[in-house]
């Protein structure tokens, strides 16, 4: 075919009616056709995607240019920064000849602009600190980031179902590490109608407490704790916020926090209502160094990845895997993500040859490209595409030259990091832990069975708590039901239907906040 009939079939195929993203312009042969756009439409973001490409082909830039747009259009947008080059979506870029050269390749107006940003750090170093407790992670998680084998991770759920039927909260790895000495000593007769706890197998639990300590466990693990209504924000403009969790300081520590990043993706599919098909996410999560989350997974957590991944669409959320290749997703998990970004891929051995074939393998045919063939030969800021359409058909493969971002291509300072983080009006409410009576106090006799010393109960009282200004008022009935989940049968219901949903969520022990925030 001609090159205009080339141009027009890709026109034709990315022309939607509806609000898009610009992926780029199509690319053949080494020119661009910039006549056309190649897009993505927004509301098929929820079907989720995948980023893939070798080391340096601009994976993160590709990242970037998306999570820019999609704060433009009002969407919220998570991300996790690995190696720290994403915090530049907060500063403006420069107009640098090279960049300018790129951006008039594409047919785009080089605007120079920052993204809304709100910096989160597991450690507390790099940004909000975020914390979950051990309730609600839940054993098959926390086994994950303890690296536990199937022995000890049915021990430890043995230890949860014992805090749950005697009321025990687990919070942080201190109220865990009291449970575990406690129930090798005085309740070891207790443990008998679960299966019993052999003091062995408690003994290499302890030492896995105590190495995930040492790895920042005792920062990430307690209250507050972070609640995913917070990820879904808008700024005074209407633009979405964009949630970087830096991990630059956690890079040696990937079990912890790809673990904490299911967490999260499963915490909002509990929390979030149901939406079906809507005009633009809720929220688009993008999912860096994907790898980590699925090398060495157990049967059974990849079972659950697989299930959170397939019903968390229906909530509004997109998700988007970004790593090396292809095969770095299992298959019952990449079958499900229908936007794709390949870049290049290298073959320097036969197995680099085979993996190549299989990712090319994946994309729809097509006439005008010899897809393995171009995969060896796109250059950086260029990738094959293929997203779905509005009508949920896959568009035409095509190579696309990307735009550069607008934001910087390049670490924030620590100085610009830390102005924004102070700022933020979440560093009040996260920024200082809180440690309340849990499992630890009760089991060593501290727990204080009458009311509370006076000054302490602030430390104490779970966040959002009501006052009792109104105690003349009569209850709603919202209040009531809410009084009666907070009951112990309450309490117990809500462990046992999360659990039964996810098995991977356990009893959320804060009350939510209900704060009055611009919300999309």
């Amino acid at each position: 075919m001609a090159p205009r009939d080339f141009a027009s079939e890709i026109a034709n195929g990315y022309s939607f009616e509806e609000p898009s993203l610009l992926l780029g312009a199509p690319l053949r042969d080494g020119a661009v056709a910039a006549s056309a756009r190649v897009r993505v439409p927004l509301s098929m973001l929820n079907r989720h995607g995948l980023i893939a490409g070798a080391t340096g082909t601009g994976k993160t830039k590709t990242l970037q240019v998306l999570a820019e747009q999609l704060s433009e259009a009002g969407v919220p947008v998570f991300l996790a920064d690995v190696k720290g080059d994403l915090s530049g979506l907060a500063a403006p870029g420069t107009a640098d000849p090279k960049v300018v050269k790129r951006a008039e390749s594409v047919g785009v107006p080089m605007a120079p602009a920052a993204c809304p940003v709100e910096f989160l750090s597991l450690t507390g170093s790099r940004g909000i600190p975020v914390r979950a407790t051990i309730s609600s992670f839940g054993p098959l998680l926390l086994a994950r980031a303890m690296g536990l084998n199937e022995t000890q991770q049915a021990a430890l759920a043995i230890c949860f179902r014992y805090c749950d039927d005697k009321g025990l909260l687990l919070l942080d790895l201190s109220d865990l590490r009291a449970v575990l000495l406690h129930l090798t000593g005085p309740a070891a007769e207790e443990l008998r109608p679960y299966g019993g706890l052999a003091k062995a197998t408690a003994g290499v639990l302890l030492r896995h407490v105590t190495e995930l300590e040492q790895q920042g466990g005792r920062d990430f693990f307690g209250e507050p704790e972070f609640e995913v209504e917070d990820l879904l924000r808008t700024d005074a403009s209407g633009k979405g916020i964009v949630s970087i969790l830096e991990l630059a300081d956690m890079q040696d520590r990937p079990d912890l926090y790809s673990t904490f990043l299911m967490w999260l993706l499963a915490s909002l599919y509990r929390d979030l209502p149901e939406v079906g098909d809507v005009a633009k996410p809720k929220l688009v999560f993008f999912f860096d160094e994907a790898h980590l989350l699925f090398d060495e997974a157990s049967k059974e957590f990849g079972e659950h990845i697989e299930q959170v991944v397939r019903l968390i669409r229906s909530k509004g959320v997109g998700v988007t895997f970004v790593t090396h290749s292809p095969r770095d997703v299992p298959a019952d998990v990449l079958a499900q993500l229908g936007n794709r970004v390949q870049h290049a891929l290298r073959a320097f051995t036969p197995a680099d040859e085979k993996a190549l074939r299989a990712a090319a393998n994946t994309f729809p045919r097509s006439e005008f490209y010899d897809i393995p063939e171009t995969l060896k030969t796109l250059g950086v800021g260029e990738a094959i595409v293929t997203v779905l359409s509005p009508r949920g058909t896959p568009t035409p493969v095509v190579a696309t030259l990307l735009p550069p971002p607008m934001s910087r291509m390049g670490p924030a300072t620590p100085e610009e990091i830390e102005g924004i983080v102070q700022k933020s009006p979440l560093h009040a409410e996260y920024a200082t832990a809180v440690d309340r009576e849990s499992a630890r106090e009760e089991l060593e006799g501290a727990a204080s069975p009458g009311p509370r010393a006076a000054g302490t109960g602030a430390s104490k009282e779970p966040r959002g708590a009501a006052s009792n200004e109104d105690d003349d008022e009569e209850p709603t009935l919202g209040e009531k039901l809410g009084k009666a989940l907070e009951s112990p049968a309450g309490k117990t219901l809500q462990r046992e239907l999360v659990r039964g949903l996810f098995g991977v969520l356990g009893l959320r022990t804060a009350v939510r906040r209900r704060r009055r925030r611009s919300i999309f």
